[in-house]
């Protein structure tokens, strides 16, 4: 081997080694793909939009020992805050495309916010919603409807159930409010007021169907009037929780246990147990607010509690 081959040699391994380090080098990309998964229920397309997610201190909020939350978040890998999704469903039957919560946007910080790219990523346009149904008016609910005081969702009427508009949209409330309980009724009113204005707000006085395929159910204990909604086609179900549950590691496998953002925690764990075992002897799928995105599955009875069995992957047919 002469001195040149030697030469030549050493040239390209210190070429190969820093090639090797630019690419070790490359930055962290540190973005998921858009929030959107698509799926079909019967004659229905669903799609669920994830509005980013909000790490919650669980094992403070949940109205049991700390210890106890922490064993059951264990179980699943998980520990407290718990990084949770925050969720909402847009529903095309076909002759109208409902939207059925609206996220947080700026309400709760820089990891939500994020539903309007999602939605507008899942191919459709905000003017081309027809309805919006809310579950409930807390802010990462809501919040999405407005932009700097502006319908984000312009031809669209929203529906939400009548106690909580009297409840959240009422100054007297709002005046009377202390600490952070006043975020509650700015929220909903900074984010409802604008379609009220408009003539674009509809209150649900009592259970209804609300467009083909989609009813309203009253199920309070959350907020007053928190309401689930029930979407059928061609024989398939889908029943959209709202805010039943906040904490799937822990309250499939005791439903008893409360959280404190609920306005009555005993209607709302009877309410919570209710859904769980109907969903669980109909077989149908359940999706909520704060599943693990993309927030679908089964409810599978398992002794006193249950289990929640996400929907696998699959592509809309």
């Amino acid at each position: 081997m002469t001195i040149t081959t030697l030469t030549r040699s050493a040239a390209v391994l210190a070429v190969a080694a820093a090639c090797s380090m630019a690419q070790a080098a490359a930055p962290m990309a540190k973005f998921q793909a858009p929030g959107f998964y698509r799926t079909t229920l019967g004659d229905f397309e669903v799609t669920v939009l994830n509005d980013g997610s909000i790490d919650l201190p669980v094992d403070q909020l949940l109205k049991q020992p700390p210890a106890k939350t922490n064993a059951a978040l264990a179980k699943s890998f998980l520990k407290s805050p718990v990084e949770t999704s925050v969720n909402a469903f847009l529903i095309n039957t076909g002759s109208k495309l409902v939207l059925i919560d609206a996220g947080a946007a700026s309400l709760f910080g820089p990891t939500a916010g994020k539903l309007l790219a999602n939605f507008k990523a899942s191919g459709y346009k905000p003017e081309q919603v027809d309805e919006i149904y809310i579950s409930h008016m807390h802010g990462d609910h809501v919040g999405g409807l407005t932009a700097n005081e502006q319908r984000v969702f312009p031809n669209a009427v929203v529906r939400a159930g009548k106690l909580d508009a009297d409840y959240y949209l009422n100054p007297g409330n709002l005046d009377k409010a202390t600490g952070e309980e006043k975020q509650d009724f700015q929220g909903a009113m900074m984010s409802l007021n604008p379609y009220v204005k408009a003539g674009k707000f509809q209150p649900i006085i009592a259970n209804s169907e609300l467009v083909p395929g989609i009813k309203s159910y009253f199920n309070g204990g959350h907020t007053p009037g928190h309401i689930t909604y029930v979407i059928e086609s061609a024989g398939q179900k889908l029943v959209l929780l709202g805010d039943l549950l906040h904490v799937q590691a822990v309250q499939f496998e005791n439903p008893g246990v409360g959280v404190n953002f609920d306005s009555d925690s005993k209607v709302a764990i009877a309410e919570r147990k209710e859904a769980f075992a109907a969903a669980a002897k109909g077989g149908y799928l359940i999706g909520a607010s704060h599943l693990s995105f993309p927030a679908l599955g089964h409810v599978r009875a398992d002794g006193k509690g249950y289990d929640f069995v996400p929907v696998n992957y699959a592509l809309p047919r």
